[in-house]
């Protein structure tokens, strides 16, 4: 495994980490969660010492699952985090409320503290301001408390909102969207929090799966490897000096081999010369939807992650109507439905016009 500082912390963390949040949904179901466990220890076998987790992932059982792994290893070999946000408090702002919900992953990750604790999902300038301003106090008291170690921010800001989180200089560390896809516009992001010495770990480096699903249109990045297109986004990501970690979401113990293989004998370079390495290679496309289903709330029940997904197709020069109807058996018409409410783009992390392209999807029928 190669190994990568996290910021300033004194840290040396694995090149690739793995996300909890791909736990087989079949062993879920099924109560096998020890099988689900095997997968982290079998990561940690092989050197990973990173682990990304939190509430509500994998049916809310992430937490668990990996605590019960962790559980079985020394308490130095590895690093925890986890996240909170108003919404994992139920918009409640109280001090008891954040202990409470702080103390409920400690219980289910069988840990005394965590390495690294998150403001959530931050979509915006807006709620981020609103969020520090509510939660940050409790941070600072966890973290006094020897609750936590480092306190961190996950964001979904694009790269010029990113650098006025960054400059406020209340985090040891970040978490960000990062892939060949949308490095153009995030990269200012990460060259500003590695210059003020934050850790970055960084998720979806495959692009919610848009990446290998299109290995023609990314070919680009396997020149010269032996790397599948797979394999090949993960190093492009794991390769730049300024990101610590990069997250694989594993389900099998394959798909652990697969990332570490993405790192051997990694040679890393700064942001700037990866840029100008791909500038005119391939793809980058920040308006294709990453598949993270948070706009999946419409009151009129469209399936919008569906629709935004056959819209993707369209983007990539392929056939929207052929996705949508032979893929995802919908119909154009349902988008048509849609009553421009704006309670998915309000949840969308990407700030992608869904509106706009339910309209034009729906123009199909």
């Amino acid at each position: 495994m190669y190994y990568k500082q996290y910021g300033n912390t004194g840290l040396k963390v694995s090149a690739i980490g793995m996300g909890t949040m791909r736990y087989d949904d079949e062993d879920i179901n099924a109560g096998r969660l020890d099988k689900c466990a095997d997968v982290v220890l079998y990561a940690h076998e092989k050197g990973i010492n990173f682990f990304d987790s939190a509430p509500f992932y994998c049916q809310d059982q992430s937490e668990t699952i990996t605590g019960m792994a962790l559980s079985q290893l020394p308490r130095d070999s590895y690093y925890i985090s986890s996240k909170v946000n108003l919404g994992t408090l139920d918009n409640k702002e109280g001090p008891d409320d954040f202990r409470r919900r702080l103390e409920k992953s400690l219980k289910r990750l069988k840990v005394d503290y965590l390495d690294f604790y998150y403001l959530w999902c931050m979509l915006d300038l807006e709620s981020f301001k609103k969020q520090y301003d509510l939660l940050y106090k409790y941070f600072e008291e966890a973290k006094k408390d020897g609750l936590i170690k480092y306190i961190n921010v996950s964001s979904h800001m694009q790269g010029t909102e990113l650098e006025k989180v960054v400059d406020t200089s209340l985090f040891d560390g970040m978490l960000i969207g990062y892939n060949a896809l949308n490095y153009r516009f995030r990269q200012a992001g990460i060259e500003a929090a590695y210059n003020k010495g934050m850790g970055i770990a960084v998720m979806n480096p495959l692009g919610g799966g848009l990446i290998p699903q299109n290995p023609e249109t990314f070919s680009y990045l396997t020149e010269g490897t032996d790397l599948t297109v797979a394999q090949a986004a993960l190093r492009f990501v794991a390769s730049h000096k300024e990101i610590s970690v990069t997250l694989a979401g594993c389900t099998k113990k394959e798909h652990i081999d697969d990332a570490l293989k993405a790192v051997k004998n990694l040679e890393e370079k700064p942001a700037k010369e990866i840029y100008d390495d791909y500038e005119q290679k391939g793809v980058s496309l920040n308006n294709l939807c990453t598949g993270c289903a948070y706009c999946d709330s419409c009151p009129q029940g469209i399936d919008i992650p569906k629709f935004m997904d056959s819209y993707n197709i369209k983007i990539l020069g392929q056939d929207m109507a052929g996705r949508l109807k032979g893929h995802w058996g919908l119909s154009s018409s349902k988008a048509g439905e849609c009553i421009q409410c704006g309670l998915c783009e309000g949840l969308c992390t990407q700030h992608i016009p869904i509106m706009d392209r339910l309209a034009e999807i729906s123009l199909l029928s």
